[in-house]
C-alpha cells in the first residue's frame, strides 16, 4: 500500500464531501448552510492542495489546477459571506445564492479532481 497515495486520496475525497455538505440545500436559505462546514471545506481543500504540489506528472498538474480552482472559489465564498455579514449585518437571498453558487463551482472542481484521481489510480500498475 502506498501511504502517500492513501493520505492524498483521503484529503481529496474529504474535501469533496465537505464541500458537498455545505452546498446541499436551498440556495436562498443561509440557515441550511453551515459556516463551520464552509471553513472545514476551505481548510481541507488547502491541505489537499499542498499534498498535490510535489507531483511532477501531467496529471499532477491538472489535479493541482482543480484544487487551486476549488480553493479560490471557497475562499471567495467565505470572503463575500464575511464582508456582507459584518458590513451590512445580514445576508439576503441574493448574497446567499452567490455564496452557495461559488461553493458549487468548487464542488465541480472537486468532483473533477476525484474523477482524475480515480482514473490515475485505475491506470497505475501494481
Amino acid at each position: 500500500m502506498n501511504f502517500d497515495k492513501l493520505i492524498s486520496g483521503f484529503f481529496i475525497i474529504l474535501a469533496m464531501t465537505l464541500n458537498f455538505g455545505f452546498f446541499y440545500g436551498d440556495l436562498s436559505d443561509i440557515n441550511l448552510h453551515s459556516k463551520y462546514e464552509l471553513f472545514a471545506a476551505i481548510v481541507i481543500n488547502l491541505i489537499a492542495t499542498t499534498l498535490k504540489i510535489g507531483d511532477k506528472t501531467q496529471i499532477g498538474s491538472v489535479l493541482l489546477a482543480t484544487s487551486l480552482v476549488a480553493d479560490i472559489q471557497l475562499i471567495a465564498a467565505a470572503t463575500i459571506w464575511t464582508i456582507v455579514y459584518y458590513v451590512v449585518g445580514s445576508l439576503d437571498a441574493h448574497v446567499t445564492s452567490v455564496v452557495v453558487s461559488l461553493s458549487g463551482g468548487a464542488l465541480l472542481a472537486n468532483i473533477t479532481s476525484v474523477i482524475l484521481y480515480l482514473g490515475e489510480t485505475l491506470k497505475s500498475k501494481r
